[in-house]
């Protein structure tokens, strides 16, 4: 690891995942870009550019973290520039103990508002004490004096904490990619003030949605003694009064034992240059003309999102069954495509999600199909982006409807690839983006008459509203796009970084 001030990095990002893709070439590992520049990532490894020296923290698998051959510290040359990479070892049982059973079985429910599948009995804390302590150890080696540390979700909760203890010069921005649940829901963490602390280290605490910021201010009042300092009105992009999401005014300042700590509420998006041009491209045109074939006079639903309960897959394909039961004129001309990805296929409760969805979709096809028509169309594996701006641009309606979801960028996605104009958006009042996008139909994926009708009002709306519902969707997208919410999150520290400053499309 360096060891000298000059050989430290001025931009030191925290993030679970490392910033390419491994792969083995003849026997030996070859570091690669990303394959696809759309996302997070290649976002966060452009920040790199606007500073003298920039490294990345993550974690790697390791069956001996002893061995002598792992290698701690890479140089990776790319487009981006060059930085160091410091992988954290964790061994087969700390990332169970860390990521699948603490993260996902006993955070994950509770951020998204699901006490009842909470789990909190095989939690190992202090091992999920251990990996924070690694994560902040290795970014306090890596950060110069005086170094931006910018901290990435809910799995490094504690490293902000850890990270001022051992380093008290350096500026510390933390970034929230999941919902922060009100303080009746989040209090059920036994960790709670714990956690809280950590955060209130931070010199920027970054969330999706000013309901999110103010969910985190109520927790952290419940707890701890904290003064408000500034509170502003929530300005009109993020104020959607259709969504139940939507907040009037946020906390902006919190004061805690003499610091101040800053809150923004900042949606991430999406690349929308990228998905326009991929849209535009003639190979894209090529396989959404061959769907349009494919699919004749009938129209496409396009449902987008992965196999967790929080999705409300299993609520979206019973309402699709209501529809078809009660609507026997939509019979033969329409059609699901309901992708549903495992987000881990080694919890049980994925599982258990994922067999609900094939019984459902083998009865609605059994029920409903015929010779010549298949109602639904159940796809389990991932779909290469090119391909998911073809559907997206073949469908007649998105119908995103997840019970709970931090932002969701499958509705974003869509609405960058309809450079023709056209097309519907259906969108759950729960989805973050939901406070972003007025234009699309609401729905409340708890209630079946709100289900069933908005998909209907979606099929049956005619193209002068299609348009103009999309063109007002649209513009939102491209103005608060991915480097729209990265710039966001660093103008928040004040910095004043080298280099010019991105510009919203």
């Amino acid at each position: 690891m360096p060891s000298a001030e000059q050989d430290r990095s001025n931009l030191v990002i925290v993030y679970h995942r490392q910033p390419y893709e491994e792969v083995e070439v003849d026997g030996k590992i070859e570091y690669r870009e990303n394959k696809s520049p759309n996302g997070i990532v290649p976002t966060l490894k452009s920040f790199f550019g606007r500073f003298d020296k920039g490294a990345w923290v993550a974690w790697k698998h390791a069956d001996d973290p002893s061995n002598p051959e792992f290698d701690r510290v890479v140089e990776i040359s790319d487009a981006y520039g060059t930085y160091n990479v410091s992988r954290l070892p964790l061994t087969p049982e700390q990332v169970s103990s860390f990521y699948h059973i603490t993260s996902k079985e006993a955070f994950w429910p509770i951020l998204h508002g699901f006490k009842e599948r909470y789990n909190y009995d095989p939690v190992d804390w202090s091992t999920f004490r251990e990996v924070n302590w690694a994560f902040a150890e290795a970014a306090a080696e890596e950060a110069a004096p005086g170094a931006v540390v910018w901290v990435h979700d809910y799995n490094l909760w504690l490293v902000p904490g850890y990270l001022r203890t051992l380093r008290p010069d350096v500026k510390i921005s933390f970034f929230h990619h999941t919902p922060f649940p009100g303080a009746d829901i989040f209090n059920v963490l036994p960790w709670r003030k714990e956690i809280l602390e950590s955060l209130l280290a931070c010199d920027v605490v970054g969330f999706h949605i000013p309901r999110y910021v103010n969910n985190f201010v109520s927790a952290a009042r419940s707890l701890l003694e904290v003064d408000t300092q500034k509170r502003e009105k929530v300005k009109p992009e993020l104020n959607n009064q259709t969504s139940a999401l939507s907040e009037q005014s946020v906390v902006t300042e919190l004061a805690y034992e003499g610091r101040t700590v800053k809150l923004a509420a900042s949606p991430v998006g999406v690349d929308v240059d990228y998905i326009e041009e991929l849209a535009k491209n003639d190979v894209t045109a090529k396989r959404e003309a061959e769907i349009r074939a494919e699919l004749g006079d009938r129209r496409l639903i396009l449902s987008v999102g992965r196999t967790d309960y929080t999705k409300g897959g299993v609520e979206q394909l019973a309402s699709y069954e209501r529809l078809l039961e009660e609507n026997p004129d939509l019979r033969g001309k329409v059609q699901l495509m309901h992708v549903s990805v495992a987000a881990n296929a080694n919890m049980t409760a994925y599982q258990q999600i994922q067999e609900e969805l094939e019984s459902m979709a083998g009865r609605i096809n059994g029920r409903f199909g015929s010779f010549d028509w298949q109602p639904l169309v159940l796809i389990s594996r991932p779909v290469p982006f090119r391909d998911l701006v073809a559907y997206y641009r073949a469908a007649d309606v998105a119908w995103i409807t997840p019970l709970a979801d931090g932002m969701n960028l499958v509705c974003k996605e869509f609405c960058a690839a309809r450079t023709d104009g056209d097309g519907v958006l259906v969108l759950s009042e729960f989805a973050g983006a939901a406070v972003e996008l007025a234009t699309a139909v609401p729905t409340n994926p708890f209630s079946n008459k709100s289900m069933d009708s908005a998909l209907l009002h979606a099929l049956e709306m005619p193209e002068d509203e299609r348009r103009g519902r999309m063109a007002v969707a649209r513009k939102l997208v491209a103005k608060q796009d991915i480097r729209f919410w990265a710039e966001d999150q660093m103008q928040a520290l004040d910095l004043g970084v080298k280099g010019p400053s991105f510009e919203a499309a």
